[in-house]
C-alpha cells in the first residue's frame, strides 16, 4: 500500500550555506571574468594567431607557421631591440626599485614634512606620460629651447642626450627612471608602516644596529610587497613604448629601439602585421616567465 505524500511534506534539495556563498562570490567574479576574457584573452589568441601568418593588415591572412619567428631570430635588429631591452630592463628594475627603498627608509624615521615629500616624489606618477616625455624632450634636453640649451650658453659642457647613440637610451630611462621610483617609495612606506613596532623597538633594546633591524626584520616583513613591485616593474619597463616613441622614436640610428618600437613600425609603418605579432608573442613570453617565476617565490615562502 502506497501513501502519497502531501506536496508541501515532500523533502525539497536546498544548497547549504558554504554552497551558496560560493555561487554569490562566483556571481560577484563574473563582470571581472568576462571583461578579462573580452580584453585581454581575445586580443592575446588573436595576437598569437595573426603571428603565424603573414598579414598586412586588408588582405586575408596567409598561414605561415613559423616563418616569422624564424626571421625574427634571424634579424639583427631584434636582437639590438632585444638587448636594448634588457639593458632597460635591468637598470630599471635595480636603481629604482633601490632608490625607492632607501627614500621610504628616510621618510620612516622623520615626522615633519613626511606627507610634503610623499607628495612630492608622487606627483610625477599622476602626470600623463606624454607630458612628461615632452616636457623633458623639448624643455630639458633641448639645445635651443631646453634648460640644456642655456647651461651650453653659460660654458657648461652638457649635451642632449638624446641625440648621440651612446646615450639616447640612458637619457629617455633617466626620465623613466625619475618618473617611476617615487610610486615605489610611496608603496614601500606604506608597507613599512604596517610592521609592528614593538618588533623594532625590542631589536633596539636588544643592541641591534639600524641596518640590523632593517636587514633582520623590517626588509623580511616587507618581501611580499618588493617581490610583487618587483613584478610589475619588470613588466612595465619590458614592455616600454610610449617614452622611447614620443622621445627619439627608437633613433638616432635604431640605438634606443627596443621590441615594442619595432613592433610599432612593423605593423603600422611597413604593414608586417604577422611579424609585428611574432614580436609582441616574444615580449609577452617575458613577461609569463617573470609572472612564474614570482609565483613560484610565493609558494615557496608559503612553505616556510
Amino acid at each position: 500500500m502506497t501513501v502519497n505524500m502531501p506536496h508541501a511534506a515532500r523533502p525539497v534539495m536546498r544548497l547549504g550555506r558554504k554552497d551558496r556563498s560560493r555561487y554569490i562570490r562566483l556571481l560577484f567574479l563574473a563582470p571581472a571574468l568576462i571583461v578579462s576574457l573580452s580584453v585581454v584573452l581575445v586580443p592575446l589568441v588573436v595576437t598569437v594567431a595573426l603571428s603565424f601568418t603573414n598579414w598586412n593588415g586588408f588582405s586575408l591572412p596567409d598561414f605561415v607557421g613559423m616563418s616569422n619567428f624564424q626571421q625574427l631570430f634571424t634579424e639583427p635588429r631584434f636582437w639590438a631591440a632585444l638587448v636594448n631591452n634588457l639593458i632597460y630592463t635591468g637598470l630599471y628594475v635595480t636603481l629604482p626599485m633601490i632608490g625607492g627603498l632607501i627614500a621610504a627608509m628616510m621618510l620612516l624615521t622623520i615626522n615633519v614634512g613626511r606627507v610634503f615629500f610623499q607628495v612630492v616624489f608622487f606627483l610625477p606618477v599622476t602626470i600623463a606620460t606624454v607630458v612628461l616625455a615632452q616636457v623633458w624632450k623639448s624643455m630639458i634636453y633641448s639645445p635651443t629651447t631646453g634648460i640644456f640649451g642655456w647651461l651650453q650658453q653659460i660654458g657648461v659642457p652638457v649635451s642632449n642626450p638624446l641625440a648621440a647613440t651612446h646615450s639616447s637610451l640612458l637619457g629617455v630611462l633617466f626620465v623613466d627612471m625619475w618618473h617611476w621610483w617615487g610610486y615605489l617609495c610611496v608603496i614601500y612606506l606604506a608597507a613599512l608602516r604596517q610592521v609592528d613596532r614593538s618588533l623594532v623597538e625590542a631589536a633596539f633594546v636588544d643592541g641591534a644596529s639600524r641596518v640590523q633591524i632593517f636587514v633582520k626584520i623590517l626588509l623580511p616583513l616587507i618581501s611580499p610587497t618588493i617581490y610583487f613591485m618587483l613584478l610589475m616593474t619588470i613588466i612595465w619597463s619590458f614592455r616600454v613604448f610610449d617614452w622611447i616613441f614620443i622621445m627619439t622614436e627608437g633613433g638616432p640610428g635604431f640605438s634606443s629601439e627596443v621590441l615594442g618600437t619595432l613592433a610599432y613600425k612593423s605593423a603600422f609603418q611597413q604593414f608586417a602585421v604577422g611579424r609585428a605579432s611574432a614580436y609582441s608573442v616574444v615580449m609577452s613570453m617575458v613577461g609569463l616567465g617573470a609572472i612564474v617565476i614570482y609565483l613560484r617565490m610565493q609558494l615557496r615562502n608559503q612553505k616556510v
